[in-house]
């Protein structure tokens, strides 16, 4: 598929990556809008907690919007996304991964970038209300990854599933993960580690057996705590081996339903090899939209309604 020649022109402050960034991050605010909290039980004896807002007319439509790294459903970009969806005619489940929701998760195993069987889980749930026969899937950074990977990943999707946008997406783990190790990223860097290893030392008390003080001491960098946690509690040798089987890239020419990436040129958290040109041009339903501006999930708009929010609104009714 040819490449989509991008429009977003943002103010002059919002042509800097970083400012969008941490202005969306931070400082951006979506106020007066209410969720409805939904608990489903998984079959590994786990839970993921869901937060769904309404369209105001009766619809068949319904979007599953996925977060990204230490993300929740409460984040101004899934809380946009929602508001904006409602307002088009789709119901929004927002998904809380696990340990994100507030509460810690049951297990020793948490949320990662390649786990799409908690995807496939929640879609499982939504089908089951018999209500919908239009699903989407929308995902941000984290979520946008496990987005494409769950599309690429499955040979037969539920008929149900129509289109997908992701934003900002990591789509070669490895890339991203050097990326953030670079000097200008450290204060995102850190602020990653310091939230996940405050995540990890509540795990410690549930499972004192499988977590030590030193593992935790030896968490310099966000590599080492995938080195440390991420590849140990989900199965993979190392942070490497976890980074390798669990990038969305070698997914994307099994791509079989419409599916638009959003990536910006200036966002500091994405490799060069996170810009997959080579297998959009293969895939006629990869849509691949370059920005020369937009940050990281830093997509800003007039009237607090983000261009990420636009677009995909108009790319799920066009396809």
């Amino acid at each position: 598929m040819p490449l989509i020649a991008s429009t977003y022109n943002p103010p002059f402050l919002f042509k800097n990556g970083h400012f969008s960034t941490i202005y969306a991050g931070i400082w951006r605010k979506i106020a007066d809008f209410e969720q409805k909290r939904e608990r489903i039980e998984l079959p590994d004896t786990d839970f993921l907690d869901l937060d769904w807002s309404f369209s105001n007319t009766e619809t068949n439509k319904v979007t599953v919007l996925i977060h990204g790294l230490e993300g929740n459903a409460q984040r101004a970009y899934i809380l946009g996304s929602a508001k904006q969806l409602n307002q088009n005619g789709h119901d929004v489940c927002a998904i809380n991964l696990r340990t994100c929701s507030g509460e810690q998760n049951r297990l020793y195993r948490s949320y990662h970038s390649g786990a799409t069987e908690d995807v496939a889980a929640v879609i499982k749930h939504i089908l089951r209300h018999d209500k919908y026969s239009e699903i989407f899937i929308k995902g941000f950074s984290l979520g946008g990854n496990l987005t494409l990977k769950y599309l690429g990943e499955n040979q037969f999707l539920p008929k149900e599933i129509k289109a997908a946008m992701a934003v900002s997406v990591p789509c070669d783990l490895y890339s991203s993960c050097k990326a953030l190790l670079k000097a200008k990223n450290k204060p995102y860097a850190v602020r990653f580690k310091n939230n996940l290893i405050a995540k990890l030392k509540a795990k410690q008390k549930q499972f004192p057996d499988k977590i030590s003080d030193d593992d935790i001491k030896n968490i310099i960098t966000l590599k080492d705590f995938d080195d440390v946690y991420t590849s140990r509690a989900h199965g993979f040798k190392d942070a490497l081996d976890y980074y390798e089987n669990c990038s969305s890239l070698p997914f994307l020419p099994n791509i079989k339903i419409p599916t638009l990436l959003l990536n910006a040129a200036n966002d500091s958290f994405l490799g060069q090899e996170c810009f997959p040109f080579q297998e959009a041009k293969k895939n006629a339903n990869l849509f691949l939209e370059v920005s020369k501006y937009g940050g990281h999930v830093g997509y800003y708009g007039s009237k607090n309604i983000t261009y990420n929010e636009k677009r995909v609104i108009k790319f799920f009714n066009e396809v």
